[in-house]
C-alpha cells in the first residue's frame, strides 16, 4: 500500500484558544502544504503530543486558559520532545519575549502569514 501525499506532509500542532484564530491558522498551515492538528489549549496539546509521534512543529499562542500558557508549553515541549520546533505568537507582547527555549521563533499578532510559513519551512528543512 502506498502512502498518500497527506501522510507525507509535515504535521503542525496549532495551539490556540480562540476558535476563529485557530481555524485561520489551520487554513494557513494547510495551504502551505503542512498537515494541521488543532488543540484548544496547552493541556489538550500535551495530550496530543503524548499520542502522536509525527508532530514536527508546534505553533502556539502565549495567552491561554487552564493554567499552562504558551511559554510553559514551549518549555515542556523542549524538555519532553526536544526535536519538535516551536513557534510562539502573541497579541499582548510587542516583540521577542524572554523565556523562550533556544531555537524557537516568536511572532507578534497580527503576524504576517508568509513569514510564519517561511519559519515552518526552515524548521522542516533543518530536520531533514
Amino acid at each position: 500500500m502506498q502512502s498518500s501525499d497527506k501522510d507525507e506532509r509535515p504535521v503542525v500542532l496549532i495551539v490556540e484558544d480562540e476558535p476563529i484564530l485557530r481555524m485561520a491558522a489551520a487554513d494557513m498551515v494547510e495551504t502551505a502544504g503542512f498537515e494541521p492538528v488543532e488543540a484548544a489549549d496547552a493541556t489538550q496539546a500535551v495530550e496530543i503530543l503524548e499520542t502522536r509521534m509525527d508532530i514536527r512543529i508546534v505553533f502556539t499562542d502565549i495567552k491561554m486558559p487552564r493554567g499552562i500558557d504558551g511559554l510553559k508549553l514551549a518549555a515542556l515541549i523542549r524538555d519532553r520532545w526536544p526535536p519538535i520546533h516551536i513557534i510562539v505568537t502573541s497579541g499582548n507582547k510587542p516583540g521577542p519575549v524572554d523565556g523562550l527555549p533556544t531555537r524557537e521563533v516568536f511572532f507578534s499578532k497580527p503576524y504576517v502569514e508568509s513569514e510564519v510559513v517561511l519559519a515552518m519551512r526552515n524548521f522542516v528543512s533543518l530536520s531533514c
